[in-house]
């Protein structure tokens, strides 16, 4: 033999080697590729799933928020009606509040006449009464307007 056929021969056991040690990690790596391969054919699959969950989710959505705005619409003339009762409400509590305060200052004014010309007992009484009941129609006639 010469040395060329114990060069080819060594060649050939070292690459049979080399196979042999390549075998598992080459088995491997078509394994990986065979799973990537998978997930991918799932892919447009999955895709098309999220795509019409989410067509779904804003449809709903949507329609959800007709509804609110709906709602809101049909709410919205009632919430005039109570905001223009509260307005009455404070215009009444305000006049009401200004009646009083009048009527305050009236019986003040009624006291100080009776003490100012020493009118006492049933006579400063009935003073009293009728400057009260004059003072209550002058309050009427101004809360009728």
């Amino acid at each position: 033999m010469d040395w060329l056929g114990i060069g080819v021969l060594v060649i050939g056991v070292a690459f049979a080697v080399l196979v042999l040690v390549l075998i598992k990690p080459l088995n491997n790596l078509s394994n990986l590729f065979f799973s990537v391969q998978k997930t991918t054919d799932e892919l447009p699959h999955n895709i098309n799933l999220i795509t019409d969950q989410t067509k779904n989710t804003l449809q709903a959505s949507t329609e959800t928020l007709t509804k609110v705005n709906n709602q809101v619409k049909e709410l919205s003339p009632l919430f005039s009606i109570i905001g223009d009762a509260g307005r009455g409400t404070q215009k009444l509590s305000s006049s009401l509040v200004d009646a009083t305060t009048s009527m305050k200052t009236g019986t003040e004014d009624g006291k100080k006449f009776t003490e100012r010309h020493n009118l006492e007992g049933l006579y400063g009484a009935l003073t009293l009464s009728y400057y009260l009941f004059q003072r209550k129609k002058a309050l009427k006639v101004r809360v009728q307007k």
